[in-house]
């Protein structure tokens, strides 16, 4: 099962740079429909198997299915396609680094909290009440 979890995500991650990465909008658009199959694998593994049908068939299936239809309609040859701005290479930079950091973040953060807010069999309601009192704007702005 280790083996499998860290071959869909090996390859999900493969695919999903890869999709950032390439100039050919088609080819993207079928990249992203092989993110979204390894997605579902994951899913499996996790024994949600109505999650990894839904995937398949609603993002994979439905949405890339219109995705790549308004992409071959509009017909984008490379010729209309431009270069890459400093804009967009900067902002690219600047998010690639606000990823760093937070990464090295959470790495560096190597403890959980001692005492959780909410006991645990406790059920949902609790939950709920957190989330809609204490922690009411961060979960609105999630």
């Amino acid at each position: 099962m280790d083996i499998l979890f860290y071959l869909f995500s090996g390859l999900m991650l493969i695919c999903a740079a890869l999709v950032v990465a390439n100039r050919n909008p088609v080819t993207s658009a079928m990249l992203l429909i092989l993110v979204f199959f390894f997605m579902a694998g994951l899913f499996v593994l996790l024994e949600a198997f109505f999650l990894a049908v839904i995937q398949v068939l609603v993002y994979a299936g439905a949405v890339m299915v219109l995705f790549l239809f308004v992409m071959m309609l509009l017909d984008i040859r490379p010729s209309q396609m431009h270069g890459r701005n400093a804009a967009a290479v900067l902002a690219g930079l600047s998010l690639g680094f606000a990823f760093l950091v937070e990464f090295w973040l959470i790495l560096r953060r190597s403890t959980l909290p001692a005492e959780s807010p909410i006991k645990l069999d406790a059920g949902i309601h609790p939950i709920g009440r957190l989330l809609f009192s204490q922690y009411l704007l961060p979960f609105e702005i999630t």
